[in-house]
């Protein structure tokens, strides 16, 4: 996703910091339910997303009734 599709779209997560903001937007992931297809373990090894983020961003995905991808 280029700079500039990423500025015309809505970023749909919570607030877990501008470091995993950061490191999740450049990845491509704006939103919850992106985060549905890759597991935690995929997240964690984002530049800048910790334990802390990991666990805002599973608080946020149950609300919706959603959650990572299974490890497989």
């Amino acid at each position: 996703m280029d700079n500039i599709n990423k500025a015309t779209q809505e970023i749909d997560l919570p607030n877990i910091g501008k470091p995993a903001t950061r490191a999740l937007t450049n990845a491509g992931y704006i939103n919850l339910a992106q985060l549905t297809q890759v597991t935690e373990l995929e997240i964690l090894k984002l530049h800048g997303v910790g334990p802390k983020a990991v666990r805002i961003l599973n608080e946020a995905l149950k609300e919706k009734q959603l959650s990572f991808a299974k490890n497989s």
